[in-house]
């Protein structure tokens, strides 16, 4: 079974920051500060080791982090 990867959002109907997991409805954590969402879903996805994709209010992504074991040296 593959890990999914973490996802921090913005809720706009309850004006949270949320930590989601890749096809789970329910969130992982919510949080009133951007800040507080990024750091626990950087600790989520360090331990799953998984990539955590960050997004803006408006859902476009922001910022994309590999905690994965990525080759090294990546190839290209």
């Amino acid at each position: 079974m593959t890990n999914k990867n973490i996802h921090t959002v913005y809720n706009s109907d309850r004006h949270m920051w949320e930590n989601k997991k890749e096809g789970l409805e329910r969130p992982l954590s919510s949080h009133h500060k951007k800040d507080n969402a990024l750091d626990k879903g950087e600790k989520i996805a360090e331990q799953k080791h998984v990539e955590h994709f960050i997004h803006g209010k408006d859902g476009k992504i922001q910022e994309r982090n590999s905690y994965g074991n990525d080759p090294f040296p990546p190839k290209g």
